[in-house]
């Protein structure tokens, strides 16, 4: 007789291979209960491969084995429309796929989808540049259509605005299903610079982030401040700046975060970031700053919950940092200071009775 254990039990052991792809793909191979539970862990993210298109030398074979694979999931009116427009990819299989590899995606990078699928159109070498770019366009809206029809709830999206890689925006928060697929979206990365409509549309469906990650650029999208400020439980907020733009306009839906807001990480750029805006953190227990930051503006600020503070690079004047800390060290736990000395040391830890660590 024999015994096979439940398949819920397989699902929870293979969740702890998440980043084993290599065993995760040997065990496709032990029986269809295996494959199955496998096949979905490897979906989950399809973008994070070592050898992706930004490695060199990379497995050339891995970006087309993922497109050709979610080309063979499209609806038939997709491949009809492909076909019409001299779009031919050929597919693993002439039969249907054995799953719907396009609803195990919990992951979405639209930046990668977009190198893979440039990736496979160089290579054919009828292909020009301008019908190149045309071409991935097609790909990717279908593709995308269908993630937004047969993803049942995606939990992380990518979106950096690249104009030399991505010449259409495609708004795909308008297709069929989207609303129910992104509004349990838990993680957005995006550039300050995706088209309005992206931030507007996502606003009406989008308001429990629990975390965010924005990189500033030379423009900010007029939608960004809406977007930020109808988020509700937001926990934790990376903003790096890379550009000249400076954050007026998206400095009051900052201060709406106070209730929720946990972790920051500020990344400053050309510019001093303002930092004003945390005075309302209350409940902030880790603050990370790096880069052009306006220090000044810190060392009155009063954090009462902090836990965990990293400078790891152009840390404040000695009397500012002193003074944030006489404001802020009581229930500091961890310290990550760059180039601190003895003398500053001993100061430190007379002024944060609970430090732990400090390095």
């Amino acid at each position: 007789m024999s015994h096979q254990l439940p398949v819920e039990c397989i699902n929870e052991v293979f969740e702890y291979l998440d980043d084993d792809k290599i065993n995760l793909r040997s065990c496709l191979l032990v029986n269809r209960p295996w494959c199955k539970s496998a096949v979905r862990i490897l979906w989950k993210d399809i973008w994070n491969f070592r050898y992706s298109v930004d490695y060199m030398p990379y497995r050339t074979h891995v970006p087309f084995a993922i497109i050709s694979t979610l080309i063979s999931c499209l609806p038939d009116e997709s491949k009809d429309f492909l076909n019409k427009n001299g779009i031919f990819i050929s597919t693993p299989t002439p039969k249907p796929p054995l799953f719907n590899y396009a609803s195990f995606i919990k992951i979405l990078s639209i930046n990668r989808l977009d190198e893979m699928i440039q990736h496979i159109l160089k290579n054919k070498q009828s292909t020009n540049s301008l019908s190149l770019d045309y071409n991935k366009h097609l790909i990717a809206q279908e593709i995308i259509k269908m993630f937004m029809n047969q993803i049942p709830s995606l939990k992380r999206l990518y979106y950096w605005n690249n104009f030399t890689n991505i010449p259409f925006n495609i708004h795909f928060t308008y297709f069929h299903g989207a609303r129910d697929c992104l509004i349990d979206l838990s993680e957005l990365c995006c550039s300050s610079d995706v088209y309005p409509e992206f931030f507007y549309q996502l606003s009406q469906i989008c308001h429990n982030l629990q975390s965010l990650t924005i990189e500033f650029r030379d423009s900010i999208s007029n939608g960004l401040a809406d977007f930020i400020s109808v988020q509700k439980n937001l926990k934790d907020l990376n903003l790096l700046s890379f550009g000249t733009k400076d954050w007026t306009d998206i400095i009051p839906p900052l201060r709406k975060l106070s209730n929720t807001l946990i972790k920051l990480n500020v990344h400053g750029g050309e510019n001093d970031v303002p930092m004003l805006f945390i005075t309302t953190y209350s409940n902030l227990q880790e603050l990370t700053l790096i880069g052009q930051i306006s220090f000044e503006e810190l060392q009155y600020v009063i954090l009462p919950k902090l836990k965990i503070l990293k400078i790891p690079a152009e840390r404040p004047k000695d009397e500012i940092l002193i003074k944030f800390l006489e404001n802020n060290g009581k229930n500091l736990r961890e310290l990550n200071i760059d180039g601190i000395d003895n003398s500053l040391r001993e100061s430190i830890v007379q002024i944060c009775p609970n430090l732990k660590k400090i390095y």
